[in-house]
């Protein structure tokens, strides 16, 4: 990974939080079906998250799909770690994996 400034940026973000994500819009206001869906899902676990909105940041924008190698938006971290997009998340709550990620992470849901 380089040193760039954004990738500076986002780990901190991603370490700072411990789940952190990274979507169009805001958890109340989604501009993006896939990203009110993982909003969505977190907000009936009753996960306390912290979202960014990457409409508001072009540099944030590219630079996540960057730090991930994801080529899409909205993106997932748990304790600093990458879980994956609207997809993965969805099957992951569909099939109890997020909520035991959760757990064996030491989140409250």
């Amino acid at each position: 990974m380089t040193d760039q400034p954004i990738f500076e940026r986002i780990r901190d973000y991603v370490t700072k939080d411990d789940v952190v994500l990274f979507m169009k819009g805001t958890p109340v206001f989604p501009q993006c079906g896939f990203s009110s869906v993982v909003s969505q899902v977190l907000n009936h676990l009753d996960v306390k998250y912290q979202s960014y909105n990457v409409l508001e940041d072009m540099e944030l924008r590219e630079g996540i799909k960057a730090y991930s190698d994801w080529p899409t938006i909205p993106q997932l971290y748990v304790k600093g770690e990458f879980v994956g997009g609207c997809d993965i998340v969805k099957e992951m709550f569909q099939t109890g994996e997020l909520q035991s990620l959760f757990t064996e992470k030491g989140v409250a849901a």
